[in-house]
């Protein structure tokens, strides 16, 4: 049985005080907190096994590749690739999907065409941007349609001129799920390739990169329970093979010559220098936490605080809430505003009374824009495996007291 308040134990980030109020965190969209047992093999690894990989035969450097090439397999069994080559680690989605554009540069012309949606976090739409300047082609956007993506739109969009197609998963900001499945079957009859940013999705529910059929899936360590500066970069491997590595130097080579070098083979091929030792293990042993708790778990019982707090929410007066009514399609991101007040005094507001929200414009300013919110922002709660019914009731009296507060 999933029990939130046993899993709270485990995250001593969370027992402490802020403004005289017991901490709520519900910024979990931006990054999450850390299990004792990740900050452990953290700990762990500096003290016993700290020692550079793939380069020594000494015994600290024999058990700091074998923890970093285990927690590359432990991530190919969670996201259910075929394969640990078709495994890169990076700092984070960002990077990921970065090294994703410098391959389209690879295959665009400027008659050719990049689909991705108006809901896109700028580290799915900055590259396409640079791509689109460099090559000549077309980036084409999506729109959305009653808080979610509009399909329709996607289906008139795209068209045998379409090279690639590049969508989140979950939006960061409306917090509703995409239908990648369909949406990569779609993409691959008109010959484009699928990328996906599962920067929201990976955390929250089981992923299964072949059953999507994406052709690349993107996301980051510190979403999940890990540290920050790990990420993951899945591509299927004849991809990865055609694809041209981004980073020069040491341990990505095969052998250097005076004028020419060969690369070594997948996955490491594409990670030169020394790598986020450390923070792949720390990945490691968060991936170890979420399988224990299992995904479907963990996606029931955020489905739960959403089905418990929404109600709660739309009978509050003056609050707007963004993204799909339904909660079937809603992940446990809320994007809202309340009536006279901006996102950034609201999520004072709530600080005030110990809660942590996020206020801004999410790195999606063409979503924001489109939502036509009046200041260009939102305010932001994000749930994850320790929040609790408890912390919904505390954000809804918080939400209260700000708005009365602010009555004047």
């Amino acid at each position: 049985m999933f029990d939130a308040e046993k899993i709270r134990q485990d995250f001593p980030i969370l027992d402490q005080v802020v403004n005289d109020e017991a901490l709520v965190y519900l910024d979990n969209a931006a990054t999450t907190q850390k299990p004792l047992s990740v900050l452990t093999a953290l700990r762990d690894y500096y003290e016993s096994d700290n020692a550079n990989v793939h380069r020594g035969v000494h015994s600290l450097a024999e058990r700091a590749t074998a923890a970093y090439e285990a927690s590359r397999e432990k991530v190919r069994a969670f996201i259910h690739a075929k394969s640990t080559k078709e495994v890169l680690f990076t700092r984070g989605t960002t990077t990921s999907l970065n090294w994703v554009s410098k391959f389209a540069e690879q295959c665009l012309t400027k008659d050719d065409e990049i689909l991705i949606s108006i809901m896109e976090h700028h580290s799915n739409l900055v590259p396409w941007q640079q791509v689109a300047n460099k090559t000549g082609a077309t980036l084409k956007f999506v729109g959305i349609k009653n808080g979610q993506l509009d399909m329709e739109d996607l289906k008139n969009k795209l068209s045998a001129k379409t090279k690639f197609v590049s969508m989140t998963q979950v939006s960061n900001v409306l917090g509703c799920i995409n239908p990648i499945k369909e949406i990569a079957q779609l993409a691959h009859q008109n010959g484009a390739y699928m990328v996906v940013d599962g920067a929201q999705s990976t955390p929250h529910m089981q992923i299964d990169v072949q059953d999507l059929d994406a052709d690349f899936f993107a996301f980051s360590g510190h979403k999940m329970l890990g540290p920050t500066g790990i990420g993951v970069l899945y591509g299927k491997e004849e991809l990865l093979n055609q694809m041209n590595p981004v980073e020069f130097g040491g341990e990505m080579i095969d052998f250097v010559y005076q004028d020419y070098s060969t690369w070594s083979e997948l996955p490491w091929k594409f990670e030169a220098g020394t790598p986020n030792i450390a923070g792949s293990i720390g990945l490691g042993a968060a991936i170890d936490y979420l399988s224990a708790l299992t995904m479907p778990a963990v996606e029931a019982h955020e489905r739960q605080l959403m089905d418990y707090l929404m109600p709660k929410l739309r009978a509050i007066d003056g609050l707007t809430i963004y993204g799909p009514e339904d909660n079937a399609n809603r992940s446990s991101v809320i994007a809202f505003n309340l009536e006279g007040l901006h996102p950034h005094d609201l999520a004072t507001g709530l600080d005030m009374e110990g809660v942590a929200v996020r206020a801004g414009h999410h790195c999606a300013q063409p979503l924001i824009e489109v939502l036509e919110t009046k200041v260009g922002a939102t305010a932001r709660a994000s749930f994850y495996v320790y929040n609790t019914k408890a912390d919904c009731d505390k954000f809804v009296e918080a939400l209260l007291a700000t708005k009365a507060f602010f009555s004047f």
